[in-house]
């Protein structure tokens, strides 16, 4: 009995000891919260390829839905063997590093994977959940983000080509800018960069795939029939269908980019970042589509379906950079001011006679550009310490920088995808040919059609 009373406290310091070098566990609601929002964003590609998919003519509807499933299966590689390497490991300010080449070193870890590198008291991402979490869910973003570029040059350009193009897209234009905003030590980010306060991808997202998009619907050309004899869209439903599945995967995309669902404070004001950012995506995005609405009512006669769903997106741009750092009140303004110019944007493209196919750089350029810029306007630290507060609350400097990082952006996007373009057409070549574009994509690309005519025939002879 003497022994084991002397011995007691010589156990109890062995035992604090041994629990103090346990190594930090992840947050099981955390890592849970993060899993189901990387799902969510996944979601949004077959959503957008729905949405895509019903502008289109009937003939090229396999071939647009396409576009959108491959970015699955080839980011869905190539993230793992280099995109989340040269994306988020410390590196160069412009540039990753490749010490995590095909996930070397990216384990179950939930923190210290970042020691040794400038700034030094950030030592990981997201310190509640697994690095693997936290990788897998930026892989979503990385998907969307080319997927995107695909509804301006939809109707024309060879299947082949464009997924060497998306290889090499996201590769030396995502990658560069995904580091330079959100990894540590990146350019324009908060962590170590100029501050530009980007919350869920206008600047990396939405402006990048809009420029490109741009860049490519003008390097490829217009479609033959443009714009004498353009069809209206083939299936209105697959439109709202997929706006639909945008909406609801876009909490993933916003909320999920808080990166726990913890609490905090800021000063005295208890935040909630996932929150925040979940209230204000819905708040805009409902707030954007009235206004396409009320647009198309007093402008045109009649408030359309296409219009509604297109609105919602818009909203949902521009809302992307802010989430996390604005009120519901800031992001109903955001909304309204996102759609105006959104709408009038679609309306100067047909105007020039850009065949940017569907909208992708009125809708994802115009509509990032003008998010970022209202971030820099309505930010409060009030709702997000971990941010600044723009220009209403005195920082008129914060304008500046995201403007520097708007034309960073526009630039590398611009250039990048010229360099990429020009290099295929030299090559592979980049459009199919004439009578393909004519007899339709679908059976010329991949040898099946959307709609089965023969049954329609079928059909037909029974009536």
């Amino acid at each position: 009995m003497t022994l084991l009373l002397l011995g007691g406290p010589l156990m109890g310091n062995a035992f604090a000891q041994a629990a103090a070098a346990a190594p930090p566990t992840a947050d099981t609601g955390d890592t849970a919260f993060m899993l189901i929002s990387a799902a969510l964003v996944l979601l949004m590609t077959p959503g957008l390829a729905f949405f895509y998919g019903g502008f289109v003519r009937s003939r090229n509807v396999l071939n647009t839905l396409m576009m959108s499933f491959v970015l699955m299966a080839i980011v869905g590689v190539t993230w793992i063997l280099w995109g989340y390497s040269l994306s988020f490991a410390p590196g160069l300010p412009f540039i990753g590093g490749l010490q995590w080449l095909g996930l070397n070193g990216v384990g179950l870890e939930v923190t210290d994977y970042l020691k040794g590198s400038n700034p030094p008291e950030v030592v990981s991402y997201a310190g509640t959940i697994p690095h693997q979490a936290f990788m897998i869910y930026q892989a979503m973003f990385a998907i969307i983000t080319p997927a995107l570029i695909s509804g301006a040059i939809a109707e024309r350009m060879s299947f082949r080509a464009y997924a060497l193009f998306v290889l090499l897209w996201s590769t030396f234009v995502y990658t560069p800018l995904a580091h330079m905003v959100w990894a540590k030590g990146g350019f324009l980010g908060l962590y170590g960069g100029l501050g530009a306060l980007d919350f869920a991808g206008g600047t990396v997202v939405h402006i990048s795939s809009g420029v490109s998009a741009l860049v490519a619907a003008i390097v490829l050309g217009p479609r033959k029939q443009h714009p004498d004899r353009l069809s209206p869209p083939h299936n209105v439903p697959f439109i709202l269908l997929g706006a639909g599945l945008l909406w609801f995967g876009w909490f993933g995309f916003n909320a999920g980019s808080a990166l726990s669902v913890a609490g905090g404070t800021s000063g005295n004001i208890v935040t909630n970042i996932a929150t925040t950012a979940f209230v204000a995506t819905n708040t805009a995005a409902a707030a954007a589509a009235l206004m396409w609405l009320i647009l198309e009512a007093v402008l045109r006669g009649k408030p359309t379906a296409v219009g509604a769903a297109t609105g919602a997106v818009a909203g949902l741009v521009g809302i992307t950079p802010a989430a996390g750092f604005v009120t519901p009140l800031s992001s109903i303004l955001i909304g309204f001011i996102t759609s105006f110019v959104c709408f009038y944007a679609v309306s100067f493209k047909h105007k020039l006679q850009i065949d940017d196919a569907l909208d992708t750089y009125p809708v994802h350029g115009v509509g990032g550009t003008v998010g970022a810029i209202l971030t820099a306007i309505f930010a409060t630290t009030q709702v997000n310490g971990g941010g600044k507060d723009g220009v209403l609350r005195g920082n008129f400097g914060e304008l500046g920088v995201e403007l520097a990082a708007i034309v960073i952006a526009y630039v590398i996007a611009a250039v990048g995808t010229w360099v990429i373009l020009k290099i295929i057409e030299a090559t592979v070549g980049l459009r199919v040919k004439e009578e393909a574009e004519y007899q339709g994509l679908d059976i010329n690309e991949h040898g099946e059609e959307g709609y089965n005519s023969e049954f329609s025939d079928r059909m037909n002879v029974s009536q």
